[in-house]
Order: C-alpha cells, then structure tokens, then sequence
C-alpha cells in the first residue's frame, strides 16, 4: 500500500504506541482518525501530526459501545471521504490472580467486571472497530484495505493476567478469521505483539526490576514505541502480509 494521503483510524491514538503510530504515518502523509477517551492527548497528538506534516481529527469514542462505533465511523467517512486502514490499539489492564490464597482459603477472586471490561475493550473493541472499518472499506469501493490489531506476547499466557491474556489470544484469532474472510476485498488483516516496551506503565515500574527485564532480552534493552510504529508501517507497506502475527520483542 502506497500511504501517501491514505486514511487510517487508530484507537487509543491519544499517547503512547497509539501516538507514535500516528506521527510515524504522518511523516508518510498519511491522514489520520485518532479514537481516545482521553480528549487532552488527543488534541496533543494532532498537534503533533501537523507538525510531522499531515492531517488528523479526534473521535471521543469508547470502543466497546457498538453504537458509539457505528457512528464515529460514519462520521470519519463522512470527514475524510474514505478509510483504507485501522490500527485497533486501544486498552487496558485490570490484572490480578484468577484467585488469591492464604492459608488454605481463598482470599480474593478475579472479579468478572474486571475480566469483562478488559476483554470488551480490547476483544470486543477491536472486533466492533475491525466490522465497521471494512464495511466502510467495502462500500467506499477502495482497492486495498488493511486492519492491524495490537495483540501482546501476553497471548501465550502471563500470570496474573487471565483477562488481558485471553483478550490478546482472541484478537490474535479474530484477526487471522479476518484474513480468511476480508482477502477477496483487498483487505489484508495482520496482529502484532508487542513484548516489553517503554510505555507510561512499564516506566511505572522500579528501576531494577526493569533492569532486570532487560537483561532477559537478547537484544538487552526494553524496545521503544517506534519499534511498534515501524512495524505498523511495514504492515502496511507490504501487501503480501496478512493473517499472521509478528512478535516485537528483542529475540
């Protein structure tokens, strides 16, 4: 795909992996949708985008509420005249142990509002934003389409995180289906997992145990957010990936 004034929607494209998505594809004159609950670094990244030398409007748009999905998309074609691309990146974590025990008894329980929030967003979110995306695709006629989904290298399974780790297998899943499905149309489907990578989150964490993460990583450093941006980049370029997921981390 040639991006040069290309339209691509990017959830949680307020900060983090979702912004140095968007300032990337700028560069290459890409026109950008960016969804974010958070309208203040929303704002912030279209500042950004212009001055990379492109274009982009924020959405206030929770991706787990079909209706809401349903319009935004609606609006962005309506914005721009057409979408040829989506990065679902939006989330969020509410880890804990599927039960906690001390003594012998059980103390605490992964609530089922905390395991449902993190798979709406995140399974739910991407599934709703992925179906409205290619049906805008479909309809506005375009001659290739592609839809990237960030998974995690959680998708193989991480303690504590029952929630986020199965809401990352199933997008990983849901994106190969996609393949299958959306290849008749142009549309190519990809995942990405991402492993250890410089986010507001991880710098939350102490210094030592950061270091130590490094230290398990062939390449012995924690990856950067462009490291992602690269690859999204990559996907879209290359019209021979789809249904497969690239894992991003260090070895």
């Amino acid at each position: 795909m040639e991006l040069q004034d290309k339209v691509v929607a990017i959830t949680g494209g307020g900060k983090g992996i979702g912004r140095a998505i968007a300032i990337r594809l700028a560069k290459q004159g890409v026109k950008l949708a960016l969804l974010d609950l958070d309208d203040e670094s929303v704002t912030e990244t279209i500042a950004l985008v212009k001055e990379a030398g492109s274009e982009a409007r924020g959405y206030h748009c929770n991706v787990a509420d079909e209706a809401l999905v349903e319009s935004t998309f609606t609006q962005i074609v309506a914005d721009f005249g057409v979408i040829h691309g989506l990065v679902n990146n939006a989330g969020i974590l509410r880890d804990a142990q599927l039960i906690k025990v001390k003594d012998g008894k059980v103390i605490k329980k992964m609530t089922l509002e905390n395991y449902s929030l993190v798979t709406d967003v995140h399974m739910k979110g991407a599934f709703l934003c992925a179906r409205e995306a290619a049906s805008h695709m479909v309809e506005c006629g375009i001659e290739e389409g592609c839809i990237i989904s960030m998974a995690s290298m959680a998708f193989h399974g991480n303690f504590g995180q029952t929630n986020y780790s199965a809401a990352k297998a199933g997008i990983v899943a849901q994106s190969k289906v996609w393949a299958l499905e959306l290849g008749r149309f142009g549309i190519r489907s990809m995942a990405i997992a991402p492993g250890a990578i410089d986010t507001t989150l991880l710098r939350s964490m102490p210094a030592e145990i950061l270091a130590q993460m490094a230290k398990k990583i062939p390449v012995q450093r924690i990856g950067d957010v462009d490291n992602i941006a690269q690859t999204v980049q990559h996907i879209f370029e290359n019209d021979y990936l789809s249904g497969d997921v690239i894992e991003v981390r260090g070895g």
